[in-house]
């Protein structure tokens, strides 16, 4: 098992490397982003657990620092995208550990990173906002940019909590962004986790609907 966690990293950067040289990709909405960069405005990304392989490939070389489990299996996912895309982590959690995953990201932020969450992981349920990253959003004082992708041709493990995606080459890709979202500091924070998930629903859908 040591060597498997040793590998995978390694692995998972020559397949990110294969999927990116094989796949043909398209940007949605990009303008939405771009908006927050003119202004010189960090933000936080927010996407779908399931979905997070393909950004390994989509945004190699981002200025970003991803919030990050302080599981053993969090460790090898870490290593794994600084790898694949010299993305860093933040480790620890919006439930537990959440004042070092504060700390850290307000590191990250002072460093000119932008951040990212998955926003119903580590462990579900699936596809439904944990309020934490609205308290993260308030907190930074940052919004929150809400993205998705899909992929014409993939691997679906249904057997996994959130039936995770897994891209596969020679396919069609897809990122699609939404409106960002403020958290101001007198926001109802589950008013706001509803319209992430709501924006967060139909770019997926809207990403579905482009590869099909």
């Amino acid at each position: 098992m040591p060597l498997v966690r040793f590998l995978v990293p390694y692995l998972g950067y020559l397949f990110s490397t294969f999927i990116k040289l094989t796949t043909k990709l398209s940007i949605v909405h990009g303008e939405r982003r771009e908006r927050l960069r003119a202004k010189n405005q960090r933000f936080i990304y927010a996407f779908w657990h399931q979905r997070q392989v393909f950004f390994t490939v989509s945004h190699r070389g981002d200025k970003m620092s991803v919030l990050i489990s302080k599981s053993l299996d969090g460790e090898m996912i870490s290593k794994t995208i600084k790898l694949c895309c010299g993305v860093t982590s933040v480790r620890g959690s919006t439930s537990r550990g959440a004042s070092d995953a504060v700390r850290g990201m307000i590191t990250a932020l002072r460093s000119g990173l932008d951040l990212g969450i998955t926003p119903d992981g580590p462990k579900g349920p699936k596809e439904e906002i944990k309020e934490g990253v609205m308290y993260l959003a308030q907190k930074l004082k940052i919004p929150i940019l809400p993205i998705t992708n899909a992929s014409s041709n993939r691997l679906i493990l249904k057997k996994t909590w959130d039936q995770f995606q897994i891209p596969m080459p020679f396919g069609r890709s897809v990122v699609v962004y939404g409106e960002p979202i403020e958290v101001g500091p007198e926001d109802d924070p589950k008013a706001k986790a509803a319209e992430l998930k709501r924006s967060l629903d139909a770019i997926t859908a809207e990403a579905e609907a482009l590869v099909a």
